[in-house]
């Protein structure tokens, strides 16, 4: 029922150490548009990431989506701006990033505090430079 999508190694830096990540990145405005819905379960240690060219106040909802999720914005340089934790499955409310952003990675609900992620932190991917 999923379109099969690339998965890469993510890696978040907490005042706790170095957490990775198998995340799926979303390429297409189709993979963007479906994200995580429809899905009943998600590994703690993975994600997806909503990578996106210029930065703008990124906007996002849980409608079909089973999972309560952190969303976590993320600026071009790779440092969180803000976390929204533990989304209200099947909501319609708009989560915004409240500022402008690059990127979304959305994690299993309670995540950021098990790793202590919070804003400023740094999230290293290749779509944020190097390594």
């Amino acid at each position: 029922m999923f379109a099969e999508m690339r998965k890469d190694p993510l890696t978040a830096v907490t005042a706790s150490g170095r957490h990775d990540f198998i995340v799926e990145i979303t390429e297409t405005d189709a993979d963007k548009a479906m994200g995580l819905m429809f899905r009943q379960t998600m590994p703690r240690r993975s994600g997806m990431l909503f990578a996106y060219d210029k930065p703008f106040e990124i906007t996002m909802w849980m409608r079909n989506t089973y999972i309560s999720l952190d969303m976590i914005f993320i600026l071009k340089d790779g440092r969180v701006h803000r976390i929204a934790k533990g989304t209200e499955p099947f909501s319609e409310r708009v989560v915004a990033s409240q500022g402008e952003v690059s990127a979304v990675l959305e994690v299993a609900a309670g995540v950021a505090d098990e790793i202590g992620l919070k804003a400023g932190d740094k999230i290293e991917h290749s779509f944020f430079g190097k390594k």
